[in-house]
């Protein structure tokens, strides 16, 4: 048995199985209404009461426009996008594209309900005044002093909970920073000695498959950290046929192409000091595999997340209460103003804390097979410009100017 066992599990990518593995892979169940519900909800308490559909209608709709948001690419910003970003007509352009914001519209939910219960509040507070009900029926309110004293609270757990977000981006921006720098400068030493022995065209092409498996490396993470990403459509421009079917079957595909890179470095034709400075940028692609699977893995604490939910909400529901004896009737745009302003940070707190499909990936991936391509043709280029300046055989002329005549 334990035999069996290393032997299964000594096997790496890079071997074709004598007999085709079959792979059943379940495709994933298409985003409806229902599994829309508050996707948040996996970690969450799953004995959630069930709500009459009519008011389950409307999160339905928050979430879906959410998540259609999330698969949403972005894209690198151009010198005319800067221009845009400062220009003094921003926030007219933010105002105005409101109903258009997919983090607005999922606020949709919580705002409408809490504006709701403020009017409700407002009715029956105004029935009592007017004794319009029976005078048991007290009228709700309370001093402000608590909701004072619990401010400087919600306003720190907001300020701490979307800081803590912020910081989960910059740590995957950082990484992807670091793994995009490490491919190129390992593309960049390879292509440096493309020029030389190129009778070896064996070698030459050995070269190639090492390029392009180091451009593919960032399109697998991409698709590894990313869901709904279709590896096979991203690396099919990139990978030969037999090579994409390999990475497709393997559990874990990022590793499997550092596996290509890895085998291509020790079989192609290298000074043993640049096969050494290679092999240590592989470093870079496991850190970046493994900070990335942190990220996806291991949200901010659930308690801390738990909390600042809860506080909203009894704030929230609590407020009208607290407001009534200074503000009567404006108690209900008090209450919206407060509701989607305090929701809305927190809820960008919640859409950055998975960074990943924040960052524009597809265009870092492109932009780095764009570069590569470049050098190398460039590369090309110098190479036979270089080559037609040296001297032919038999002939040792000069220029004008002392050089040697092309």
């Amino acid at each position: 048995m334990d035999s069996q066992l290393s032997s299964s599990s000594s096997s790496t990518c890079q071997f074709t199985p004598r007999f085709p593995l079959r792979f059943h892979h379940r495709k994933p169940p298409a985003l409806s209404n229902r599994s829309l519900r508050v996707l948040s909800a996996k970690s969450s308490d799953p004995s959630i009461p069930s709500f009459p559909r009519f008011l389950q209608s409307i999160p339905d709709w928050a979430d879906a426009i959410k998540e259609r948001g999330m698969q949403k690419r972005r894209t690198l910003y151009t010198p005319e996008d800067w221009r845009s970003h400062r220009s003094s007509l921003r926030h007219l352009r933010h105002l105005l594209s409101s109903l258009s914001s997919r983090v607005i519209l999922s606020l949709v939910p919580p705002v409408s309900a809490f504006t709701t219960f403020a009017v409700a509040l407002a009715l029956y507070n105004s029935a009592v005044s007017l004794k319009w009900l029976p005078e048991f029926f007290p009228v709700l309110h309370a001093p402000s002093l608590p909701y004072q004293l619990t401010a400087p609270a919600l306003a720190l757990l907001l300020v701490f909970r979307t800081e803590a977000s912020y910081s989960r981006f910059a740590e995957g921006r950082k990484v992807w920073i670091s793994v995009v720098a490490g491919a190129s400068e390992m593309a960049g030493i390879v292509i440096s000695t493309m020029g030389r022995g190129r009778g070896a065209s064996e070698d030459a092409r050995l070269k190639m498959a090492l390029l392009s498996y180091i451009m593919a490396f960032p399109v697998a993470l991409k698709c590894h950290v990313i869901g709904g990403s279709d590896i096979k459509t991203d690396l099919q421009n990139l990978l030969e046929e037999d090579d994409l079917v390999i990475i497709q079957h393997s559990k874990h595909r990022p590793r499997c192409v550092i596996e290509f890179i890895s085998q291509s470095l020790q079989m192609v034709s290298l000074e043993e000091s640049k096969r050494i400075t290679l092999e240590s940028k592989i470093s870079s692609f496991y850190n970046g595999i493994s900070v990335c699977e942190q990220l996806i893995g291991i949200p901010i604490p659930l308690s801390y997340t738990r909390l600042t939910s809860r506080f909203l909400v009894l704030w929230h529901f609590t407020l009208p209460v607290i407001l009534w004896d200074d503000c009567n009737w404006l108690v209900i745009p008090a209450t919206f103003i407060s509701a989607a302003s305090l929701f809305c940070i927190e809820e960008v707190g919640v859409l950055i804390e998975e960074p990943f499909p924040m960052l524009a990936l597809d265009d870092l991936c492109r932009q780095l097979k764009d570069t590569i391509l470049e050098a190398i043709e460039m590369e090309r280029s110098v190479h036979l410009r270089l080559t037609a300046k040296l001297p032919r055989k038999g002939h040792t002329g000069r220029s004008v100017n002392g050089l040697l005549n092309s």
